[in-house]
């Protein structure tokens, strides 16, 4: 037979008020950051949109422009663009494709990310004038 004490039943209520407190102290933290945030709503979309609009178009630009540009490449047999798809060929431009396309997509990917943090902070230098 298990017989508690009275220490034993205060000392379990003490660890579990002060993981609450714990727990509440986290949340009363990450309130005051929220609160504190200047970016509105409108602020985080624009951050997260613009960069993500912009690489889309830009790969869909890239992938057009580089299909109209291979197919247009025809100079002879067993050249690249010659209309024939060989394993050479497959692999020079599968690689040349992902190599440029990677390129292009972290090129833009920064530029619109920091466009887009420069509206957001133009606006605020606006707002708290």
């Amino acid at each position: 037979m298990v017989i508690m004490t009275d220490l034993q039943i205060e000392s379990t209520a003490d660890r579990i008020v002060a993981g609450f407190d714990k727990i509440n102290e986290k949340v009363d933290t990450m309130r005051a950051e929220r609160l504190n945030d200047p970016d509105s709503l409108g602020d985080k979309l624009l951050k997260a949109a613009l960069p993500s609009i912009a690489g889309f178009v830009a790969g869909k630009v890239f992938t057009v422009l580089w299909n109209r540009g291979t197919s247009r490449r025809k100079s002879g047999a067993g050249a690249l663009g010659d209309g024939v798809v060989d394993d050479h060929e497959s692999f020079v431009m599968s690689l040349l494709f992902s190599a440029l396309s990677a390129a292009i997509g972290a090129v833009v990917s920064q530029l619109s990310d920091r466009g887009s943090q420069a509206i957001v902070d133009r606006r605020h230098r606006k707002q708290g004038r």
